[in-house]
């Protein structure tokens, strides 16, 4: 039965203690998004948004099997000072343990591969039986090893492959290092292995999510290209119409309440638009819950930019913040990358219009809509203060993002109708070098500048809406990439 709730992060309850203690930048976040509630304003009060949609039902299903000849090692590696069975004992055990955490349903083979006719019938039958992805554990160097891994990576189902140290030569590795749809871990580090697996859970995510589009005047459906990702478009007037309907009961005022209490300070909007933001935030809610969705995003400027209805900003700080990809303007590649961030690596993205900065040789990230949780679901919040939006209007959270802390920057692009390239993800890292400070600047009020790694042309830097976030994570997506069979453009 696929029942367990697949929601972006494939469960913010997974422990990383070894996927990201290891990463770079990386912030260890407790093991439960409720844990963060008290300080994020919830109480008993206030219903935190959930993914209601076709991936908040899922459990992907990951095929897993171990390969080694039936005989003694020998002379030959990985040699007879390998103890095969004790390996076979202590991987098994710590793959069922990331499955669980991961809300993964993970199939082990009761016995390994140990011939090419076996390996044929597995792979065969996981073609059948289409799961989300296969894992082959090599505890061998010799004979049907590589071939069998060679097999799956062409099955056409996502593959990782666990080499562990004494079971491949670069000469194993290097037919399959650039090969689409194919991950490698040759490492004795199992949470390369347990990022290989979230990478699948990742991948079945965004092929099973719904995002509710709320923009123009039809109702109709339609499929992200490559990733498969739902959405469901609604008339950008059925926000107007849920909002008016709307009060702004306790819930509202308590929410309102807690984002002025945890203010820093506040500059320029006052209750009324703090409230009015909130009650954006509910009607965001309600519709998510009505049409099913996982995700949203609206043509936010153009439905409620000649209205006094408050733009979403708070809603969508607060959707992010709790873990539901929500993306400004009605951009679907941006809402996609949201979702694989959130998915990867537990944390909420800030969608920006790219700003390059000559002088410092730096990007800078610049709207009015940021996450406070920048360093994951779980952990503290970032200090902000309210802000107007630039239009002079509404209310703005303006996190303040740390200084010296290294981001990673990524869009995925070519998956929306009228591109012409392939899919594809620009990827770059850095580090903040400040918080530009709105006025006396002008453009969006949360404004971040990140001095990029390597040289960069940053008057053509590519693509826009990018996501900034926190930590380095450019290899992590470069092997997402691979293993979804997109182009990953390392700038």
């Amino acid at each position: 039965m696929r029942t367990r709730k697949l929601t972006p992060g494939c469960g913010h309850h997974i422990s990383r203690r070894g996927f990201l203690a290891a990463s770079p930048g990386a912030t260890i976040a407790a093991p439960s998004v409720i844990a963060g509630a008290a300080e994020s304003g919830e109480s008993s009060e206030t219903r935190k948004v959930r993914p209601a949609g076709p991936a908040s039902k899922y459990t992907p299903i990951l095929r897993v099997a171990f390969v080694r000849r039936k005989e003694d090692y020998g002379m030959l590696w990985p040699g007879a000072v390998y103890d095969g069975a004790a390996a076979l004992r202590n991987y098994r055990t710590q793959i069922e343990t990331a499955a669980g955490d991961l809300g993964i349903r993970a199939v082990l083979r009761p016995e390994p591969i140990y011939s090419p006719a076996e390996a044929g019938a597995w792979i065969a039958e996981a073609q059948s039986a289409r799961p989300d992805g296969l894992l082959v554990v090599l505890l061998d160097r010799q004979q049907h090893a590589w071939p069998t891994a060679a097999r799956a990576a062409d099955s056409g189902i996502p593959t990782v492959v666990f080499a562990p140290v004494g079971a491949a030569f670069r000469t194993n590795t290097r037919p399959l290092a650039g090969k689409p749809g194919c991950y490698i871990a040759s490492t004795d580090d199992f949470s390369r292995v347990a990022y290989g697996m979230r990478m699948i859970c990742a991948a079945a995510g965004l092929r099973e999510m719904r995002f509710v589009v709320i923009a123009g005047k039809e109702r109709r459906e339609t499929t992200v290209k490559h990733l498969g990702t739902r959405l469901r478009y609604v008339p950008a007037g059925s926000f107007l119409e849920e909002y008016d309907r709307t009060a702004a009961d306790d819930e509202v005022r308590q929410i309102a309440s807690e984002y002025m209490r945890r203010a820093t300070r506040i500059s320029g909007p006052t209750e009324q638009d703090v409230l009015n933001g909130v009650k954006s935030y509910v009607v965001a809610r309600k519709i998510m819950e009505r049409e099913e969705a996982d995700g949203i995003t609206m043509d936010c400027l153009g439905a409620l930019g000649p209205t006094t209805v408050s733009l979403p900003c708070i809603a969508w700080s607060r959707m992010l913040d709790n873990g539901i990809p929500a993306a400004c303007e009605a951009d679907i590649g941006a809402a996609v990358t949201h979702a694989t961030v959130q998915y990867l690596f537990d944390r909420p993205g800030f969608q920006q219009d790219p700003v390059p900065d000559t002088a410092r040789e730096a990007l800078i990230g610049a709207h009015c809509t940021c996450p406070t949780r920048l360093g994951g679901f779980s952990g503290p919040a970032e200090p902000f203060y309210l802000s107007h939006h630039h239009g002079m209007r509404d209310a703005v959270p303006r996190p303040m993002w740390k200084v010296g802390q290294r981001a990673t920057v990524a869009i995925i692009g070519g998956v929306t109708d009228g591109e012409k390239d392939p899919p594809h993800m620009y990827i770059s890292a850095g580090t903040v070098l400040d918080n530009v400070a709105v006025p006396p600047a002008g453009g969006c009020v949360v404004s971040v500048t990140v001095k990029l790694d390597g040289e960069n042309d940053l008057l053509d830097y590519p693509g826009f809406h990018q996501i900034f976030f926190y930590g380095d994570f450019k290899r992590e997506l470069r092997d997402f990439c691979r293993l979804i069979g997109i182009e990953a453009r390392v700038v």
